[in-house]
């Protein structure tokens, strides 16, 4: 029996090299094992025969959920920052007006305690789970559609493929992210239902789409730079290395438009568009103003990227791994009915 071959060796070379490239479910003969025995007899085996986006979908949605939750109370203090304490009082809103990282956090606990470093992160982990899949599908999609007649990828369209995945998944994601954003700033709002029934009166279900236009247009780029540039730096890096290294490019050159987006988010009524709330800022703080909460950002992206490399490469190991056993029980499975056949002769 000849075991098919669907591009597995090529995804061995990339997996080794830490490059997140998807792949497809291995296709059997009828003498190669089935699913049920091999779960029973070697359970890495059977691995093989579940469809590799389902894998690594899985890895991507438990690395982001992991991730954003180890990073959560940096991520908090940076929307804090950005929204300039946003609808807060008293200390925290001092400590986010000022700039300083430390204060902001030292406020957060004295304010509201240690679960307050963790205010709205419920809604960052409903919205990471399905982002995580659905800009991970969408990539893979993208890639296989714009590649040439030779099946290469260019660099320009890399780059349209991440552009095209961040979008994707911002659209169908983003109330979460709204929700998140007015937990994190709004000391009124203390539970998802709370928070949502707070957008709801602001402006119906047009609420949950402030900023979008913004977002939109800053995850493009965003997107495009950290996936284009992670696939595209040297394989003999560290994944660690590249992913933070990726991360921290696309971040300092699209931060600005992230401020801008979640100024537009905060707005209660007669939201401004992106240009108008960019000259606002700019007057009001100056070029500073848009990188307000850079520095916790920076920071949350070492320990988040390094936490979703680390769970996508066991993920691409156990692919390895099983693809290998598959391999072997196949070959038995191919020996046995060959020396089967010689014994009925």
């Amino acid at each position: 029996m000849r075991i098919p071959d669907n591009g597995m060796s090529r995804q061995h070379c990339s997996a080794c090299n830490g490059v997140f490239e998807l792949g497809e479910v291995l296709t059997t003969s009828s003498q190669a094992p089935r699913f049920g025995e091999l779960l029973m007899r070697r359970p890495v085996a059977a691995a093989a025969l579940v469809p590799n986006s389902v894998i690594l979908f899985t890895a991507g949605a438990v690395a982001g959920a992991l991730g954003k939750t180890l990073t959560a109370p940096l991520d908090r203090v940076k929307l804090l920052l950005q929204t300039r304490g946003g609808l807060q009082a008293g200390a925290l809103k001092d400590a986010a007006r000022g700039g300083g990282v430390i204060s902001a956090l030292t406020a957060i606990g004295k304010e509201e305690g240690f679960l307050g470093y963790w205010k709205g992160n419920v809604p960052q982990i409903l919205k990471v789970v399905p982002y995580s899949a659905i800009q991970l599908c969408t990539y893979e999609a993208a890639k296989r559609g714009l590649r040439d007649q030779d099946g290469k990828l260019s660099i320009p369209a890399r780059l349209t493929a991440g552009a095209l995945a961040g979008m994707t998944a911002t659209l169908l994601t983003y109330p979460l992210d709204t929700l998140r954003l007015r937990l994190a700033v709004d000391p009124a709002s203390r539970t998802i239902s709370g928070a949502a029934r707070t957008l709801m009166r602001e402006g119906s279900h047009g609420a949950f789409f402030r900023g979008l236009g913004a977002s939109m247009i800053g995850i493009a780029p965003y997107m495009a730079i950290e996936l284009g540039v992670f696939d595209l730096m040297p394989r003999d890096l560290p994944p660690f290395v590249r992913g933070f290294s990726s991360a921290l490019m696309a971040t300092s050159l699209c931060y600005p438009l992230d401020t801008v987006r979640r100024q537009i988010q905060l707005q209660s009524t007669g939201a401004l568009q992106a240009w108008p709330m960019a000259q606002k800022i700019m007057q009001r703080d100056g070029i500073a103003g848009f990188y307000r909460g850079f520095v916790p950002n920076a920071l949350k992206n070492l320990p988040n990227k390094g936490v979703r490399l680390a769970v996508f490469d066991a993920a691409k190991k156990l692919l390895i791994t099983a693809d290998e056993a598959y391999r072997e029980e196949a070959e038995k499975a191919c020996n046995n009915g060959q020396r089967l056949r010689e014994c009925c002769k």
